[in-house]
């Protein structure tokens, strides 16, 4: 596949022109019944309301024939097939296929990649045998008690998705059955969740494709010390999810075992085995089939080669025009809905250790804006924090929010004749309105400059169907940006250097301690790390 590069494109430099003098939603009229109306799509049961984005006919045009230049749809049918797409021309580079989509292709008669798919249906296979296993009393502790709890010990990836997930599902979860998590290599992370639990009636799903990974092997021997100190036998306690052939993928040492392969790279891999154990134990197997199924619907819009009728490239492109032609560098999601607490931080992993890239894939530095930062918290609690910033700052920041018809739980009370999900709803769109248009005033302490863009994605309820659906779209809004940019959305070398860092420094503090220097502490432990020689100024290569 021939990579272009982004300044290449003949639609880039049209685009240029057109931001020049973008859509003005301040002026009368601008956001009037037909815009509202025409500027929405709908892919996984969401409607994606864009009219307030500083756009127009000639920018959707232009934006199409962008995609199209690009071979968007093209390049991510050829990710789905198993082309090879983990790679930077001319240099060493993981050159591994991407095929986290291939999770959830195994409700298509005619999968992209059967060899992939048959992989993930084998694996979800031998977790519904284990899931079967617990419910029928057949894998109990040593009392013969049935387990209870799951501690995920994973991070990055390994965390961030399954995490998120877990919080915007537990109103799904089993009777009896909770999962908790276990990520930072600081003790008292662990700490606080080793105390709070009942370790007998406790599993702990270690998960590490390497079977290196630092935080999570000390973490797991935290949880293996754990254990032994309450009398119980860790191997009796421990699953392990891992890379086939890893250092953990050792079926004596846990109690069972799964596998997760190269071609899925961890930020994608909340649909694999990294999400699906935690989740079928927490939430029933049932539950983790409809979240592949809302993401394989997803999966499947994203081919759709019109950008006004396929959401996640509509979003990808929309992102693209605030960042490269309008110059906003950063995006805030925003979710009205508490559920969703902990997802605008598994998109910031998703997002900017993706597209967070200087070189193209020719292994040239690129000349044009990538990847945004992203950052976000639920609504309304936001409203009464940051939204002062996004309403009169210096910075426009870009916004999207998402949001939810109905409630997950049904309880709601109405107050003056509303009840508070109408409250909310209207909340979110009001900010979306009030971001576009402003405000003029005589005091200009009360005046709105508007013209700040936004998008809402919304749908009926948050169910696990609704929440796969949600994870695939920006999933895929992730990679069609990353194509677009040509730049490999699926590496992570920068964060790399600061593991070998803090290698060398962790080797020095070993050291000072063999030869004698058994109380380093405070600072002295600091002066030992920070004069350690050529510690803090690695060799380039």
């Amino acid at each position: 596949m021939l990579f272009r590069e982004f300044n290449d494109l003949s639609s880039v430099r049209r685009l240029r022109q057109l931001a020049e003098t973008p859509y003005d939603l301040t002026r009368p009229g601008a956001l009037d019944g037909e815009r509202l109306q025409n500027y929405r799509a709908a892919t996984g049961g969401f409607d994606y309301l864009y009219a307030t984005q500083r756009l127009d006919e000639q920018t959707l045009d232009s934006l199409q024939d962008l995609a199209d230049e690009a071979g968007l749809v093209e390049q991510f049918i050829a990710m789905k097939s198993g082309e090879v797409m983990n790679r930077i021309e001319g240099f060493d580079s993981e050159n591994r296929p991407v095929l986290h989509t291939a999770c959830r292709d195994i409700f298509s008669d005619a999968p992209r990649h059967p060899g992939a798919t048959e992989q993930a249906r084998e694996q979800l296979a031998r977790l519904r045998r284990f899931l079967d296993d617990l419910d029928r009393g057949r894998i109990v502790n040593h009392r013969g008690e049935t387990f209870t709890t799951m501690v995920q010990v994973g991070i990055g990836g390994s965390d961030l998705g399954p995490r998120a997930l877990y919080i915007a599902l537990e109103r799904y979860r089993l009777p009896g059955r909770s999962a908790r998590f276990i990520a930072n290599v600081d003790p008292d992370d662990a700490a606080a969740v080793l105390s709070s639990i009942d370790l007998s009636r406790t599993l702990f799903n270690v998960v590490s494709k390497s079977g290196s990974t630092l935080e999570t092997l000390t973490n797991e021997r935290l949880v293996k010390a754990a254990l032994r100190d309450a009398g119980l036998d860790p191997a009796r306690h421990l699953l392990a999810v891992t890379g086939v052939g890893s250092p953990m993928d050792n079926p004596r040492d846990y109690l069972a075992s799964f596998h997760m392969y190269d071609y899925i790279g961890g930020r994608y891999s909340a649909t694999s085995m990294v999400g699906g154990v935690t989740l079928g134990f927490a939430l029933g197997h049932d539950v983790f089939v409809e979240i592949l199924k809302g993401a394989h619907a997803v999966d499947v819009a994203a081919e759709e080669r019109s950008i006004r009728a396929n959401v996640p490239l509509l979003m990808a492109l929309t992102g693209i025009w605030n960042r490269c032609f309008l110059g906003h560098q950063t995006l805030a999601v925003l979710p009205y809905s508490q559920a969703l607490l902990r997802f605008p931080a598994h998109l910031q992993q998703c997002d900017m250790e993706s597209n967070g890239k200087s070189i193209s894939r020719n292994g040239i530095p690129v000349s044009w804006p990538t990847g945004p930062i992203v950052w976000g918290e639920p609504g309304t609690n936001g409203q009464h924090a940051f939204y002062q910033l996004l309403h009169q700052g210096t910075t426009t920041v870009p916004a999207e929010f998402i949001g939810f018809r109905r409630s997950q739980y049904g309880r709601d009370i109405t107050v003056d004749n509303t009840s508070s999900q109408e409250k909310l709803v209207a909340n979110m769109l009001a900010q979306s309105m009030a971001l576009a248009t402003g405000r003029e005033h005589a005091n200009p302490n009360k005046r709105f400059a508007g013209n700040r863009p936004s998008s809402v994605l919304i749908g009926d309820r948050l169910t696990p169907a609704s929440m796969g659906a949600l994870l695939a779209l920006y999933e895929s809004k992730i990679v069609f940006q990353g194509f677009c940019w040509n730049i490999n959305s699926f590496d992570q070398e920068g964060v790399q250097l600061g593991k070998v860092l803090a290698g060398r420094l962790l080797d020095v503090l070993a050291a000072a301690r063999e030869n004698g220097s058994k109380n380093l502490d405070g600072k002295s432990l600091e002066y030992a790390l920070l004069t350690a020689s050529g510690c803090l100024n690695p060799t380039r290569k």
